[in-house]
């Protein structure tokens, strides 16, 4: 069981997915938020069977499984809404998250939140020993955005604007991986935060932990 959780996030594109890779490839076990909210709301669970309550039965389609099409069209722009959405969502979330974390074999864990500054941070998430954001500039991650998803300037740009600052993530970063060039520079970041990070999982064995490091 890892005692020892860090928290992985940063902005759209900036390269979240390629550090995730790379500990798993140690042997760390990733969380990954954005899996957990899809098993979440598996055909036949409390959260999609609250959704539906919640937004209508043609929220479902006829197998019985999520129509995220839909549901997404109804909470775009709709701050109400998907505020709604996101009190039946984001704590079933965040306990399938730490479920996993807690089980892992592995000397410690990463949670991968994508948005884990929009969601409340620390606040939402105190469980975490640490964040680790991976920034980008957001230049550079509006590139990414019209190569990965071939899409237009314009949406690239809302893409981003829709999400938190880079100075809010930045603000919440006990460590942070620049990737704003090849990204396999980052192997050496990578495995430096590892050896940190063993070390203080290794550390944390020896104190409570509501006194793990920052």
């Amino acid at each position: 069981m890892s005692d020892f959780i860090v928290g992985l996030t940063g902005g759209i594109a900036s390269g979240k997915s390629e550090v995730s890779r790379r500990f798993e490839a140690l042997g760390i076990v990733v969380a990954d938020a954005d899996i957990a909210a899809r098993e979440v709301v598996a055909q036949g669970s409390p959260v999609l069977a609250e959704i539906a309550q919640r937004f209508g039965a043609d929220i479902l389609l006829a197998d019985g499984n999520l129509d995220r099409v839909r549901l997404r069209q109804h909470i775009f722009a709709n701050t109400e809404e998907r505020r709604a959405l996101e009190a039946i969502t984001h704590p079933a979330i965040r306990a399938r998250v730490r479920e996993i974390c807690s089980a892992a074999e592995s000397p410690y864990a990463i949670a991968a939140i994508p948005l884990l500054t929009e969601v409340g941070g620390r606040a939402a998430y105190d469980w975490l020993d640490r964040i680790l954001v991976v920034d980008a500039p957001e230049a550079v991650q509006h590139a990414r955005l019209l190569r990965r998803d071939n899409i237009d300037a314009a949406l690239a740009d809302r893409m981003i604007l829709a999400q938190a600052s880079r100075a809010q993530r930045l603000a919440l970063a006990d460590d942070v991986v620049v990737n704003n060039s090849d990204p396999n520079a980052l192997d050496a970041e990578v495995s430096r935060l590892h050896t940190r990070y063993l070390t203080l999982a290794c550390s944390l064995k020896h104190r409570p932990r509501a006194q793990a490091p920052r």
